[in-house]
């Protein structure tokens, strides 16, 4: 595996190295098929895992951002923008998820 992944994702690929490898290769698949670049697509990743409510994928998603040199400001501003379409308390939740990253205890 390139990439440190969290305990139960890391899991199910040492588990199951084919799944883990079909999975990867039709994320790379999807992430090559239209003109998206890759800043564009993991503030994309992050809207979709803020509107399946998925705090390990926010969680994820932050983590890979911020690695990616995105800011803390742009993370923020993609909960912000769920206001309108998944309303506030959910909003609310993804900012507190990415704060989670961005300003550990």
């Amino acid at each position: 595996m390139d990439e440190q992944l969290p305990a139960t994702a890391g899991e199910i690929a040492s588990e199951y190295p084919d799944v883990w490898a079909a999975y990867s290769a039709l994320g790379k698949a999807c992430a090559n098929a239209g003109p998206i670049g890759a800043r564009e697509r993991r503030l994309l990743k992050l809207a979709l895992a803020i509107g399946a409510e998925s705090e390990g994928a926010v969680h994820s998603h932050c983590r890979r951002a911020l690695e990616e040199g995105i800011g803390t400001e742009e993370l923020e501003h993609v909960a912000l923008l769920t206001i309108a379409t998944l309303g506030f308390p959910a909003a609310a939740a993804a900012l507190s998820w990415i704060r989670d990253c961005t300003r550990p205890a």
